[in-house]
Parts: C-alpha cells; structure tokens; sequence
C-alpha cells in the first residue's frame, strides 16, 4: 500500500508517494486544483499502487473540493492537521522548504504514526455552512471591538466624562449608543465628530448583523444537533464552534481520538517515580475553547460539578488539574452527542452510563 501526501493550495496542489511499510518515495506530481486536475491525480495514483490512503492536510478552505472528488471516486482519504507534519519535515536529510517537501513531510508522518491514528475525511455540508457562519461572526465582532476602540480614542478627546462611565461592553448596548449620540449631537460640529458619528452608526450595523447571525446559528444548530443544546453551559455559539470545528464526529473511532483533537488528552510527563500527566497545549484551539467555556460555566452553576471538582482537588490535584480532567470528561461526553442522529431534544436516547454530571457519563480519563 502506498500513502499519498499533499500539499494543497489555491490554484495546484503537490502530490508525493511513499510506501507504507518503508516510507521510500515512489513519485511526485503536481496538478491543478480543478476537475482535470483531480481526474489526472486518480489516474496517477491507480498506475502506483491498487492500494492506497490520501493524506491531505486539514486546510479545507483549499482541500474541500479536492476531498470531495476523491471521496466521490470511492478513494480512502485521511486529514493531518499541519502541527503533525512538523517532526516529519524536520526529519528530512534534504534542507528547505517547497510544495513537494511539504506533500512528502504529510505522507511521511502518515506512515510514522500509522494510518489509523488519523482521522478519516468526512463530508458534512451542515457542519461546514455552521462553520462559515460562526467563523463570519467572529470576524464581525472582532471588526466591531476595533471599532469601538477607535471611537473611544475620540471620545477621549470629545467627551472625557462619557468615555470614563462607559463600562466594558457599554458600546454594544443600544440605550448606550442612543445616549453617546444625543451627546455628539449636542457638540460643535468639526471632523472628529463626524468620525465618531460614523462609527457609531457602523457598530449598530455591525451588531444587527451579529445578533442576526447568532439567531440564525440557533436555527440552524437545534435543527442539526439539537441534543447539544440540552447540555448545561452548551449555547448555541458554543455548539456551532463543536460542530463546525468537529467537521463530522464519525471520523473520529474512539472518543480518545477525538480528545486528542480538542487538545485535552493527558500527555504523559513522568520520570523515575514520578508519575504524572500534563496539559496538551496541541489540537485545535477553538475546540478546545468551546470545551473550557462549558467546563467553566458548569464549574459555577452545576452542583454536581462543583462536587466533582471539589472530589478531585480533595485527591490532590490543583484547580487546574481538576479542570483538566473536566474537560477530558466532556470530550467524551461530546464525541458521544455529535456521532448521534439529529433528534428532537425531548427524544434523545438514555445513556446507561451517565451519571449526574451535568448529565455527562463516566468513567472518564483523568490529568494531574
């Protein structure tokens, strides 16, 4: 069998094959990142090998229509997100950077760490418009802070008083932005007035469009996963970063593949008589949020986790430690939800293994 690595881009992707067993190249190719393309690379790799595994790396922004003429095709596709291919290419006798080091690093480190430790490429259009829409909200909250950080430089200048009794997140609140423009009415007129003006009136355009998209996210996630809704300290914003972050659950075997991802899989650090694990700084980071926010909101708010986390700290372990092994919990509990059908909240099956952790089961993995 042999792995075939790429290195996908806007307009070409880079192909390397090696075998599986030595990790020995077998070819490269270049094509582009349209239909012929796409049809070219399968005729490659047939004359390879009649056996063989895709490995692309997880930038489906630029991968997404390659995935889906090789899937279609019946090809067998992994992706390799970008921090695995690191030690591969540092591994390499040959010095440099180009698409083809980079399409052999992504094949190489396939065939070092196995094919069955990746996740396999998984086609899930719900997931991908929940994605777009949450990652377009994001950008648009990001727009609005800049935003009201400029305006409140001018208001510095305008009106010192007002600027100081705005609190945080005063500028998204429209009885606030009602009040700051009666004020700026009542000014002299000159140009920094009429900046402010003017970026008041784009911070309410900007949060229409994000409470629209938030209410739209809702829609779409009860629609979707409705069961993650259920879930104590799970909001609709939280829920459409675990779905669409996720990209589909059943490419994931094991929920500990999955805890892997969101980076809160304990990593071994001991030595000697010294047994412990540490915190995995690895995964995808907005997983890994999506999960925090929920441990921290039912850290506050659920009785059954406060008694845990005192159960835990109680052994021994630090506020952080116990967190830890919170969110190592909930991946679990996570993976499971996301891998059921989309099902009405009030039908959603019993777990015979939950228990009253905020309805999340046991027995769960733990991180010193």
């Amino acid at each position: 069998m042999i792995v075939i690595g790429a290195d996908t881009h806007k307009r070409t992707h880079a192909l390397a094959a090696v075998e599986e067993g030595t990790g020995r190249q077998r070819g490269t190719r270049e094509i582009k990142s349209e239909e012929a393309g796409h049809l070219a690379a399968l005729r490659w790799a047939r004359e390879l090998d009649d056996e063989r595994v895709w490995a692309i790396e997880d930038c489906r922004h630029v991968s997404r229509r390659f995935e889906q003429a090789l899937i279609a095709a019946g090809e067998r596709v992994v992706r390799v997100a970008p921090h695995r291919m690191g030690a591969s290419r540092r591994g390499e006798r040959k010095p440099g950077k180009s698409d083809q080091i980079d399409a052999l690093a992504i094949a190489r480190a396939v065939v070092k760490d196995g094919v069955e430790d990746f996740p396999a490429a998984h086609l899930d259009e719900q997931a991908l418009e929940i994605r777009l829409l949450s990652d377009h909200r994001k950008d648009l909250v990001a727009e609005r802070t800049r935003v009201q950080n400029r305006l409140r430089w001018h208001l510095v200048e305008l009106c010192p008083e007002l600027e100081r009794s705005l609190g945080r997140g005063s500028l998204e609140q429209p009885r606030q932005l009602d009040r700051l423009e009666r004020c700026l009415r009542r000014l002299e007129h000159g140009a920094r007035v009429r900046v402010a003006r003017e970026q008041l009136r784009q911070i309410r355009v900007l949060s229409r469009q994000v409470d629209a998209l938030e209410r739209e996210l809702l829609v779409r996630v009860k629609a979707h996963r409705p069961q993650l809704l259920a879930e104590i300290g799970c909001g609709a914003l939280t829920a459409a970063l675990l779905i669409g972050r996720t990209a589909g659950a059943e490419r994931f075997p094991t929920d500990a593949s999955f805890a892997r991802l969101t980076g809160t899989a304990p990593i071994p650090c001991s030595s000697g008589q010294r047994d412990r694990h540490r915190l995995d700084r690895g995964g995808d980071r907005q997983l890994n949020h999506a999960l925090h926010i929920v441990a921290i909101t039912r850290a506050r708010y659920d009785p059954a986790t406060k008694a845990y986390l005192a159960r835990k700290e109680a052994e021994g372990k630090t506020k952080k430690g116990a967190l830890r092994c919170l969110k190592r919990h909930l991946a679990r509990r996570f993976h499971h939800l996301l891998a059921l059908p989309a099902l009405p909240p009030q039908h959603e099956p019993s777990d015979p293994d939950a228990t009253n952790l905020g309805t999340a089961p046991s027995p769960m993995i733990c991180m010193t």
